[in-house]
């Protein structure tokens, strides 16, 4: 097997296209993303004659905790010796970067990794955090449900009615309701001026809810790298000429994604942000897309966690629960490491994960 840096950009993309999963933070595109945000990328796939068997996409973390090398939902393979090839040369240019460790995240099963770290020689530790969401909520827009490997047929599309039923009463009366209150739903044409509207609502979300943002610059980078592909829309809910909800949503390879979303407490009480959902999931049917995925939840009993309060919200669409495997990392300098380890160990007992 033959492994590199990865050049082509149309090779990369269409060997991610043909995947059971096939995760947007992988793409050819999200790299210019965390280029334009000034971080450092590495690519790399390993390649068998003439054609890809995995791919891994790595940005260089200059964080004050530890400088490592994160792999946000990868590597992503289609045999056990391209994990094995694309592990050791993360490994090896994340030491030549200083990098104190890797962190990867793929988006696997959990049910499935047992047999892909047998083959790994590397050491692997459980991360103290997650890098992305591992329990995630998603709504099958197809029958059969691809992302459940089950192939028995020609996907059929489902139809917005039968979605709609499926739901829970309480998600379905809210988008009536919020119909009736007025509440209308743009798809912007021009999302790089509109992403204002949604900045100012993340702020004050932010602000409410005291989490940790992504940064306006990575915000304005997503949408500039991804809408000229047509894989963003930008959602806006107005009510009474004003914007009191918006929301980014990435659809590439066949599958959308809810990635951000912000709102005011102003209209509390008016519930945009279902209207919103439902509009996105109507979308994403007609664009042909197989999958809708609303990301992180908490996990099933969880009685302390930072997503408790937007799964009962996601779940209420309707769909299914995908445990990813945890997030793990490959120790590089034991020392520097030790000490994230801990003051990560800290920082997830003060968030409550």
């Amino acid at each position: 097997m033959n492994l590199q840096q990865a050049t082509n950009q149309s090779s990369w993309e269409a060997f991610l296209s043909t995947q059971q999963f096939r995760p947007f933070l992988q793409s050819w595109t999200m790299g210019e993303v965390y280029e334009r945000c000034n971080q450092k990328i590495l690519r790399f796939a390993a390649e068998q004659d003439g054609a890809l068997h995995g791919i891994a996409m790595g940005v260089i973390v200059p964080a004050r905790r530890g400088k490592h090398l994160a792999v946000p939902y990868g590597p992503v393979v289609r045999s056990q010796e391209a994990l094995v090839q694309l592990v050791e040369a993360l490994c090896a240019a994340a030491q030549q970067h200083d990098c104190a460790f890797v962190r990867m995240s793929p988006f696997m099963p959990s049910t499935e990794w047992a047999a892909h770290k047998s083959v790994l020689s590397r050491t692997l530790i459980s991360s103290p955090l997650h890098l992305l969401g591992e329990h995630i909520w998603y709504l099958p827009l197809t029958t059969p449900d691809l992302w459940a490997g089950s192939h028995a047929g020609t996907p059929q599309p489902k139809q917005p009615e039968t979605i709609l039923s499926d739901m829970r009463k309480t998600t379905r009366n809210l988008i009536r309701r919020a119909e009736k209150e007025g509440v209308t739903i743009e798809r912007s044409t021009n999302p790089v001026r509109d992403l204002e509207h949604f900045l100012v609502l993340h702020e004050e979300t932010r602000k409410r809810h005291g989490f940790t943002p992504y940064t306006d610059q990575f915000f304005r980078a997503q949408v500039e790298c991804f809408a000229p592909r047509n894989e963003c829309t930008l959602y806006m809910a107005r009510y009474q000429g004003e914007v009191i909800s918006s929301s980014i949503h990435m659809h590439a390879f066949g599958e959308t994604s809810y990635h951000h979303g912000a709102s005011t407490h102003r209209f509390e009480k008016i519930p945009s942000s279902y209207l919103l959902q439902w509009t996105a999931v109507q979308d994403a049917i007609k664009r042909g897309d197989h999958v809708y995925s609303f990301w992180g939840i908490a996990p099933e009993g969880a009685k302390k966690h930072p997503f408790r309060g937007v799964t009962t919200f996601k779940t209420g669409f309707g769909g299914t629960a995908l445990p990813l495997v945890h997030c793990m990392d490959i120790p590089l300098h034991m020392p520097k490491y030790a000490l994230t380890w801990g003051f990560e160990m800290l920082r997830k007992w003060k968030r409550g994960f």
